[in-house]
């Protein structure tokens, strides 16, 4: 258990205390101190997140628990964000997340891990290939959920502020169709080569097989 492992488990398990505050965020209660703190939370995330790949890198400590255990913790983090901030009681005023938004976002993560399994299942591998619109897609989605999260006092200062936010989660969007069209061209040239190899081993005992049959062949 390597610390980059060990911080990426940390970002997992507070995950919990940020949908607590966050079931929060519109109770008189709480009001602002909850989302606050659901901010908070999701400031040292987006930091661990960062620091664990710069530990990984600098010390040449990439694992394949790390390679699994580190875009489980972002698609943990964004699915929750994301049915928190499309429902009517955990919403932020003014840039409740469309329900279109939601579907996509959290709809690639299911179309990618479904992908993950139809592979494993059929070549017995596993093969995970972190794509450059999956990282875009990634960094996208955590600054939408950051921008909502400020949304009350940007949009105070700046009516326009939630035109922005409209902006960002479009683009969110449109950055995970990207990657699901990019996943899906990894995972069929994937499956390609596999049946490939597959083929190609199953012909070579017959060609030395039948070579061995030759005429001649034997001393």
């Amino acid at each position: 258990m390597s610390w980059p492992n060990r911080i990426t488990l940390a970002r997992i398990l507070l995950i919990v205390p940020f949908v607590i505050v966050m079931l929060h965020v519109n109770d008189p209660d709480y009001t602002p101190w909850a989302r606050y703190g659901a901010l908070l939370i999701f400031l040292i995330m987006a930091i661990s997140d960062a620091l664990d790949g710069y530990l990984a890198r600098r010390y040449h400590d990439i694992t394949g628990l790390g390679t699994f255990l580190d875009p489980l913790a972002d698609k943990l983090l964004i699915t929750c964000a994301c049915l928190l901030l499309a429902a009517p009681q955990t919403a932020i005023p003014h840039v409740m997340l469309p329900d279109v938004v939601v579907v996509i976002i959290i709809g690639k993560d299911l179309y990618t891990i479904l992908g993950f399994l139809i592979v494993y299942f059929i070549t017995g591998r596993i093969k995970i290939t972190p794509a450059a619109s999956g990282k875009l897609s990634t960094l996208l989605q955590l600054s939408m959920v950051l921008a909502v999260l400020i949304a009350p006092e940007m949009i105070r200062w700046f009516g326009g502020y939630r035109y922005f936010v409209q902006t960002l989660w479009w683009a969110a969007s449109a950055s995970a169709v990207l990657t699901v069209i990019q996943y899906t061209r990894q995972g069929s040239r994937f499956m390609g080569e596999f049946e490939q190899q597959q083929a190609q081993a199953k012909a070579a005992p017959a060609d030395a097989e039948a070579g061995g049959r030759r005429p001649g062949s034997e001393s």
